[in-house]
C-alpha cells in the first residue's frame, strides 16, 4: 500500500529537512518514492538546491524553484498531478508555513480525499519557534492550518532544537509542550526527530514512549543553504 505524508506546521519548524530525510530514508528502503515541494513562502531552504542529491539517492523532486529548468505553473500542476496518478511507494509533500503556506493544500482537497487510510498528515513542532511555545499556541495555528490545508492533522512530531546551539535538552524541553498537546487534542506524537547524538541522549532518559513515537535520526541535508544565505547572501 502507498503512503502519502503531508507536513504542515510553523514556519521554520523544520518542515523541509524532514521531507529529505523522509524521502532519502524511504528511497533507501527501496521505495518508489517521490517528494512534492510546495512551499513558496521560504526561499532559503530551497529543495531545488538539493537536486543533485536528492537524485543520487534515487528521490524524485517536484518543486516550483526550478531555476532554468523550464519550470512553468501549468507544468508544475501538471507535475503535482502525478503525485495522484502515478504507482509511487512513499509521496512526501512539504508544504509552506503557517496557515498561508498551508493555502497551497486546499486545492487538492478532491485528489486526497481518494486516498483515505493511505494519508497522513503531520504537524512539525519546534516550541522555540514563535506560535508554538505552548500546547495552546500548538492546538491554535493547528486549527488555523486545518482550516486552510482542508486537511486535519493525524500527528505531531516533535522537532525541537536550536540550530547551530541545539542539545538535549532542546527535545526534553520540546517533549513536555508536545505532550500536552497531544493530550488536550487526543492526536498523536508519531514521531520524535533532531541529531543522532542529542536523539539519543534525550531516549536514554526513559520517558513515556505514547508521547515520543517513533525517533528519526535526522541528517543534515539543508543547513548549508542557510550558512550561504546568512554569510553572502545567496
Amino acid at each position: 500500500m502507498r503512503k502519502m505524508i503531508i507536513l504542515v506546521g510553523n514556519y521554520g519548524s523544520g518542515k523541509t529537512e524532514i521531507a529529505v530525510n523522509l524521502a532519502v530514508n524511504g528511497a533507501g528502503e527501496g521505495l518508489r518514492t517521490l517528494v512534492i515541494d510546495l512551499d513558496k513562502v521560504n526561499d532559503y531552504f530551497r529543495m531545488s538546491d538539493r537536486v543533485d542529491l536528492l537524485t543520487a539517492k534515487n528521490v524524485n523532486l517536484v518543486s516550483p524553484t526550478f531555476a532554468g529548468k523550464g519550470i512553468t505553473p501549468s507544468s508544475m500542476s501538471a507535475a503535482v498531478a502525478s503525485a495522484f496518478t502515478d504507482n509511487w511507494d512513499l509521496v512526501v509533500f512539504d508544504v509552506g508555513g503557517d496557515s498561508a503556506g498551508a493555502l497551497s493544500l486546499g486545492r487538492y482537497h478532491q485528489d486526497f480525499a481518494a486516498f483515505e487510510g493511505e494519508l497522513c498528515v503531520y504537524d512539525i513542532v519546534n516550541v522555540f519557534r514563535p506560535m508554538s511555545e505552548t500546547p495552546e499556541k500548538i492546538l491554535k495555528l493547528k486549527a488555523d492550518i486545518e482550516s486552510f490545508a482542508r486537511q486535519e492533522v493525524t500527528g505531531f512530531v516533535n522537532n525541537s532544537n536550536l540550530l547551530t546551539y541545539a542539545s538535549a535538552n532542546d527535545l526534553r524541553q520540546g517533549y513536555e509542550v508536545v505532550k500536552g498537546a497531544s493530550e488536550r487534542s487526543g492526536i498523536p506524537v508519531v514521531h520524535t526527530t533532531g541529531r543522532k547524538e542529542f536523539l539519543e541522549e534525550f531516549l536514554a532518559d526513559g520517558r513515556d514512549p505514547r508521547y515520543i513515537g517513533k525517533p528519526i535520526p535526522l541528517e543534515t541535508y539543508m543547513h548549508r543553504s542557510w550558512e550561504a544565505f546568512t554569510k553572502g547572501g545567496f
